[in-house]
């Protein structure tokens, strides 16, 4: 529950003043730098007082984020965190060793630029960026991992000059923004590539390599692909990762709190990122950042990853969201134990129903419901889209109420998964 007197009353007011893009979506994206450029200019520049990790990428930069700054934090760094968007509160979305930021500061720091606000007419996000790098800058910290909101050369996070980037994968989403192909969304990822700064690619993709090697040519920025040198695989029988580095075992089998395994991707890419910084100077010893690894969402708070809710049904969380997300998911189902599936299901209606629903397994029962935020799609239009693809179910808009008829019908032997949406996860209330 908040603390501070004004803090709701702050949150309320950027609410309803300013675009947000995770609940009204077009209307509050903007396509330039402009404003965070001249928020920061403002704030006496904050993004220069500190150094920084920038990441980017359609899925996995969430997950690689916390990982990285938990290994950092447990390798004795003061590491802030920039995420989002937020699944509860809106102070999840900047963290400093994993504490969210103080409600004064955020109280503050409106009160500080509510001329400003007046004049350059914000979104949400490029006021959240601002503070973000106002309260790292006020907390003196090491270093501060930055995760993209949306592409990259136009997100308001790329006014920094960071110390590496990371770019975890492209995939098909935020195509109204972005571009209709791979090869265009990955030149908007590419834009966080700045001179002379190492770059690390998660993983080779044949479509898109060229776009990543030629960016990073032209800006003489060195660049690695974590696949090449380290491949993560998973013994299902010890429930652990093992990590091997040019064909050689890395470190002992690690036993990571963000399970699903999606993760080996995003451990690679965060490994050989850690690598780059070691070829800096930064001291960064292997056992520390192994007990970063495994700890990544005790340490940062990272939630709804393939999160365990309860057993005897096994109820999940996951928030993928995008045709990639969402095969990952279907992959982690099908490594899953279980008898039947119950899947409490939504969307937001930006995203193609279509794409999505083809992937499906007719064979789940569906209870399609809608996250209480305008850019929602309806569960009633859900189930009719659902149904030409033989997707059968039940329509209970509210999310909790979907759960609990999902529970009531589900036995003990049965998966329950809840996604699709990130704003569907977000308002589960055990969560």
């Amino acid at each position: 529950m908040p603390q501070h007197p004004r803090y709701r009353e702050t949150i309320d007011f950027l609410y309803a003043n300013i675009p947000m893009f995770q609940r009204v979506g077009a209307a509050a994206y903007r396509k330039d730098l402009t404003n965070t450029i001249a928020l920061c200019k403002a704030l006496d520049n904050p993004e220069r007082k500190f150094k920084s990790v920038h990441v980017a990428g359609t899925n996995g930069k969430g997950s690689s984020s916390h990982m990285l700054a938990a290994a950092l934090q447990k390798s004795g760094y003061r590491t802030g965190l920039y995420t989002s968007p937020h699944l509860k509160e809106f102070t999840e979305r900047i963290k400093v060793n994993g504490e969210e930021v103080r409600e004064d500061f955020v109280v503050g720091f409106v009160d500080r630029i509510r001329p400003i606000i007046g004049t350059l007419q914000p979104s949400f996000f490029e006021i959240t960026v601002a503070m973000a790098f106002s309260y790292f800058e006020n907390e003196k910290v090491d270093v501060a991992v930055i995760e993209v909101g949306m592409g990259g050369r136009l997100d308001s996070t790329n006014v920094i000059t960071p110390v590496v980037s990371l770019i975890t994968n492209i995939g098909m989403d935020h195509t109204d923004f972005l571009g209709n192909t791979l090869v265009e969304i990955a030149g908007e990822k590419a834009g966080i590539i700045k001179p002379g700064v190492p770059v690390v690619i998660s993983e080779r993709q044949d479509e898109v390599e060229a776009v990543f090697t030629k960016r990073a040519h032209d800006l003489a920025a060195p660049i690695s692909f974590a696949s090449d040198v380290y491949e993560v695989e998973v013994d299902a029988a010890l429930n652990k990762f093992l990590i091997f580095r040019n064909g050689l075992p890395s470190g002992r089998p690690l036993a990571p709190d963000l399970i699903g395994n999606y993760q080996r991707k995003n451990i690679a890419g965060v490994c050989q990122t850690l690598d780059v910084l070691r070829g800096l100077g930064w001291q960064l010893p292997d056992q520390p950042v192994l007990e970063g690894l495994e700890q990544a969402a005790r340490l940062t708070g990272l939630k709804g990853r393939w999160q365990v809710l309860a057993s005897q049904p096994l109820v999940v969380a996951d928030t993928g969201h995008n045709e990639p997300g969402i095969r990952e998911v279907l992959k982690q189902i099908g490594k899953t134990p279980h008898r039947n599936l119950h899947w409490v299901f939504g969307m937001v209606r930006d995203k193609s129903p279509d794409k999505i629903l083809a992937l499906l397994p007719s064979d789940a029962r569906y209870y399609f419901c809608q996250a209480t935020i305008p850019r929602a799609l309806e569960a009633t239009s859900l189930a009719e889209a659902a149904a030409r693809f033989g997707l059968q179910g039940t329509v209970v808009p509210d999310v909790n109420r979907a759960l609990h008829t999902a529970e009531a019908h589900a036995s003990p032997e049965d998966l329950i998964l809840v996604g699709g949406s990130t704003f569907v996860v977000a308002e589960l209330h055990n969560l």
